[in-house]
């Protein structure tokens, strides 16, 4: 590092440490390789977690799906963390993002929702995996970090891996596709939204609102949906996993954010194709085609591209300036 980057980098960390911390972590220190673990066990989770979903909307309404799914995860939250965190549950500096990034989250998992009930899982998990792409792009405008050339790669190959995947005259359903992109532009501002907010807020404080806000949203609109149709006790059992495998997936999710920047966590998340493609395999029977195999091993090799280039690149963040809190 020449004399100007590293005293820009000394002024960074200097106004890093004198940034008030949230009461339930400590500041923000960077170990690139930790968050790439994190987000390698949180994809894993996400996976089993959508291919539960696909499963349970072909009985059930999306919207009921997802209530459940947040209703879940907000009560376990209440009943865990309230002893232990107290107020710190509901402390936020900046709420007014908080709830957006919530919200954010909420609409996502309606759009995956609907789009994993028309589309095969692989397919619609290789869609929605433009988002990375998107942060990977967006971060060195919006957040301050600077996007190397391995990420950059990287992002190009996941990118060119998903278009071998979701290839134009597939035959895949209009709606099922629009769903998945719009939830692929809803998941990228909330990934952007999460390394904005690691700096001041509690990790527990942000996935708490985030389960609050959708157990509200859906909460509202569950009657409109309600056919009167009781589950029976595995479709029960597989409702309420939804809540804990997407609850400890975005924990694990918002605490790598911490560790890495978001344009070398977002790369990592293309794991997850590999995932839902062997969970479609064996849940639903469907096997992507050869040309849609090879996009999914190009995408494995760019995340691990990153994941290796990470634990020997020393990161250091610039200070993000936000607006002040609106609400």
């Amino acid at each position: 590092m020449d004399g100007a980057n590293e005293g820009a980098g000394i002024s960074r960390a200097v106004q890093l440490r004198k940034a008030p911390a949230p009461a339930d972590h400590a500041p923000l220190i960077l170990h690139p390789f930790r968050g790439v673990m994190l987000v390698a066990a949180a994809v894993l989770l996400f996976a089993c977690m959508d291919t539960t979903t696909k499963y349970l909307t072909a009985d059930f309404a999306p919207p009921i799906v997802i209530a459940v799914r947040y209703t879940v995860q907000c009560l376990l939250m209440v009943l865990l963390l309230t002893p232990s965190h107290g107020r710190r549950l509901v402390q936020t500096r900046r709420t007014g993002l908080v709830i957006l990034r919530g919200a954010c989250l909420a609409l996502a998992s309606l759009a995956m929702a609907v789009a994993f009930n028309r589309l095969p899982i692989a397919e619609a998990t290789a869609i929605v995996f433009l988002s990375p792409l998107l942060v990977v792009l967006l971060s060195g405008f919006t957040l301050g970090e600077r996007v190397g050339s391995v990420g950059i790669a990287a992002a190009i190959g996941g990118f060119i891996g998903v278009v071998l995947i979701a290839r134009p005259g597939s035959g895949l359903d209009s709606l099922g596709v629009l769903c998945a992109l719009c939830g692929a532009v809803l998941i990228a501002t909330y990934q952007l939204l999460s390394r904005v907010l690691a700096r001041t807020e509690g990790t527990v404080a942000m996935l708490f609102y985030t389960a609050l806000l959708g157990m509200a949203i859906y909460g509202l609109v569950f009657p409109w949906f309600w056919e009167g149709r009781m589950p029976s006790l595995m479709q029960a059992l597989l409702l309420v996993s939804t809540g804990i495998t997407g609850g400890l997936g975005h924990f694990l999710f918002t605490a790598a954010h911490r560790h890495a920047p978001a344009s070398v966590l977002a790369p990592v998340m293309y794991v997850q194709l590999m995932w839902a493609s062997l969970l479609g395999w064996l849940v639903f029977s469907h096997v992507p085609a050869q040309i849609s195999i090879i996009g999914m091993c190009v995408v494995a090799v760019s995340g691990a591209a990153v994941a290796l280039h990470s634990r020997s690149t020393r990161v250091v963040p610039a200070v993000v300036t936000t607006p002040a809190d609106p609400s």
